[in-house]
């Protein structure tokens, strides 16, 4: 769930989606949707680590994540990474959003995206 000012306002989101992905197409030359795409799938987890306990003794054990878990990871990540690049920042929230999914789909490690799933990847992976 989302909290604060922007809870709940769906044109400024359309808004500021729509702002984005015309940066996109400026910036890129691309289909604005193409990108969206390959920065979704360039940033989603696939592993993580989930917590097992028995008998009392909680360890963490690396699971593979399901394809939708992975999309809603994803967009939850990119738009995490737009929303703090935002804060107190003289650029829009359009702006880095674009530059959040530019980077994203490139896989730069510049994107927040893309190193917190490196980040959830490595942790996953010393579970094993």
């Amino acid at each position: 769930m989302m909290h604060g000012r922007n809870n709940g306002k769906k044109l400024m989101a359309v808004r500021i989606i729509r702002h984005a992905m015309e940066i996109i197409h400026l910036l890129t030359d691309q289909n604005p949707i193409q990108v969206i795409v390959d920065a979704v799938v360039n940033s989603g987890p696939r592993e993580d680590a989930t917590r097992i306990g028995s008998a009392g003794v909680v360890r963490r054990q690396a699971v593979d994540i399901s394809p939708l878990r992975r999309v809603n990871q994803a967009i939850y990540l990119l738009t995490t990474g737009a929303r703090e690049s935002a804060f107190r920042n003289i650029k829009t929230i359009a702006e880095c959003l674009a530059d959040e999914l530019i980077n994203a789909a490139k896989g730069s490690s510049n994107s927040y995206a893309i190193k917190k799933k490196d980040e959830i990847e490595r942790v996953a992976k010393a579970n094993r």
